[in-house]
Formats: structure tokens, C-alpha cells, sequence
């Protein structure tokens, strides 16, 4: 983002360099998004969750957790959709017309075992229905890293960059115990307590092997085009006060819209874009640029 003395609103226009990093390289990693005090209390937050699933006997067998739909669980949840420091890197990758249909809260203890080979790319039917070089982004995610994963062994995600412009990887084994081979390029993305970092769903990933005696913790976020439809269960009543209680923003980025036409900007007397809150507060702050299509 431009250098700026004010505390961060959300709303500042990406550096152009950062819009090509992330189009090269297919991530970008962002320093101290999230302030001590709050990486604290999304941390408890988290942890209260793990012990819940630990109460109601879900997690796995490795007692890690793998909770979706998770942003109605904590009433500060909802603040990460427009989250300051890193709602920049969503708006200003992929405009105004966005919500998030996918979530997860990973928490992973040690684990001594190497899993099988894990690398893939997100979207899972969007990656075998649409048959082109290069498959379409559709989603950027978000990583929060709740605990210390600044050197590798942590359980670190596990990158290639700029394979987010290839659709397929090789290496794969063919069976349990065949040997695991480390594709070329492969790097772990270390990051500090409090870190973030933003990846299209198309470039190839893993989780590493958590070697030290630290338990991993990330919170995910993913946004993808309003035309698309949720891949979570119950990511938000939208009947329930807790919704109607919220910013006609976040309820967009919730998944709210008057009706399914909406959500392609249309109805029948014509568009829609300026009823689209997002882009309604794009717009009010000048943030609108005809030379980027999506910020048109």
C-alpha cells in the first residue's frame, strides 16, 4: 500500500508494484496486520473453538481442527472482512463486486508423521469444469497467522510461487509409500505472530510438516465474485439480529443480496453497480480507476 502517516482505513489504493508482485508471483506476504491486542483476542477466540470441537469430539485423529464457516462464531469475527491492513489487497485485486463464500480455521498440533503429498490448487471442481490455459483466479485468499511460524518446520504453508499461471503439477505419488519428491521451487512462507498473507486460489500449495513443539493456528479467509455461490454451510443467518445489525458492507460481504440478479450487477431496468456497497464507498473515496476493469 502508499505510505501514510493516518492509521489505516481500508480504503487506501494498492501500490501498482504489489498489484504486479501478486500477478508474478501469485502471494504477497503482509508484515504486522494484525496488532498485538488483536492477534491476542482472535488467538482466544480461536482457542475457544478448538475446544469445542474437542468437547463435541470432532477433531481429527491427529487432534488437529478443520472448522468452516466460522466468521458468526466471535461478535469481532466479522471486523477481519474489512480488516484495515489487508482489505487493500482484496478490493484492489479484485474490485467491488465480492463477498467471501469460504472460511476456515485451521489449528494443527506437532505432528511427527509426513503427510502424503498434499500440493494442490483451491476451488476443487472449478479446477477439472473449466478446461483452459489458464483457468480463471475466482478467489484470492487470506492467511492469518495467529502463532509463530516465522522459520520453516513450523507447519508453514508451502508455496511455488508463480505456478498459479500453470494448471497442473507433477510429482504426484501414485500410492502410499511411494517416494515423496519436493517440487522444484517450493518455499515455505514464514511469517511472524500478527502476519497475514494473500494467495489466489490457483497457485500450488501444501501444508508443511509441523516439526516443532508449537501448535499451528491460521484463521482463512476467502473472497471470491458475488456470482458465485457459498461453498460454507450457515456462514450467516441472514434472518438473525446478528446480521441485520451489521453494515450493509459486511452484509454484502456476507453473502447478502435483494435478489440472485444482484449479485451480477443487473436487474431488470438495468445496472446496479452503485447499489453495490462496496463500490458505493469505493466510489465516495475517489478509489474507482476505468485503466483497472474490476475498478471500473
Amino acid at each position: 500500500m502508499t505510505a501514510t502517516t493516518q492509521a489505516p482505513t481500508g480504503f487506501e489504493p494498492l501500490d501498482p508494484a504489489i498489484r504486479e508482485q501478486y500477478d508474478r508471483d501469485g502471494f504477497v506476504v503482509i508484515k504486522g496486520a494484525l496488532p498485538e491486542e488483536d492477534r491476542a483476542y482472535f488467538e482466544n477466540a480461536v482457542d475457544r473453538i478448538y475446544a469445542e470441537e474437542e468437547a463435541a469430539d470432532r477433531r481429527r485423529p491427529d487432534k488437529s481442527i478443520h472448522v468452516m464457516g466460522w466468521l458468526h462464531k466471535d461478535p469481532r469475527f466479522p471486523e477481519l472482512l474489512t480488516w484495515p491492513t489487508t482489505f487493500p489487497y482484496i478490493w484492489g485485486t479484485m474490485g467491488w463486486n465480492i463477498y467471501t463464500h469460504h472460511n476456515h480455521i485451521d489449528v494443527n498440533p506437532p505432528k511427527d508423521e509426513p503427510p502424503f503429498w498434499n500440493w494442490h490448487q483451491d476451488g476443487y471442481r472449478q479446477n477439472s469444469d473449466i478446461d483452459m490455459d489458464v483457468r480463471p483466479m475466482f478467489m484470492t485468499k487470506i492467511c492469518y497467522a495467529l502463532t509463530d511460524l516465522s522459520e520453516p518446520g513450523y507447519g508453514n504453508t508451502k508455496v511455488i510461487p508463480g505456478s498459479h499461471k500453470s494448471n497442473t503439477l507433477a510429482g504426484r505419488p501414485e500410492k502410499p509409500g511411494d517416494p515423496i519428491i519436493e517440487p522444484e521451487g517450493a518455499v515455505e512462507v514464514c511469517l511472524e505472530p500478527g502476519d497475514a498473507f494473500i494467495f489466489d486460489r490457483r497457485i500450488w500449495h501444501s501444508r508443511s510438516m509441523n516439526k516443532s513443539e508449537r501448535i499451528r493456528k491460521l484463521m482463512f479467509i476467502g473472497y471470491t465474485y458475488r456470482w458465485i455461490r457459498p461453498l460454507d454451510e450457515d456462514v450467516a443467518d441472514q434472518d438473525s439480529e446478528w446480521f441485520k445489525n451489521l453494515s450493509p458492507l459486511h452484509q454484502q460481504l456476507l453473502g447478502y443480496g435483494p435478489d440472485h440478479a444482484s449479485f451480477w450487477g443487473i436487474k431488470q431496468s438495468g445496472w446496479i453497480d452503485d447499489e453495490i456497497p462496496l463500490r458505493a464507498e469505493l466510489k465516495e473515496r475517489g478509489l474507482l480507476d476505468r485503466a483497472i476493469p474490476f475498478l471500473r
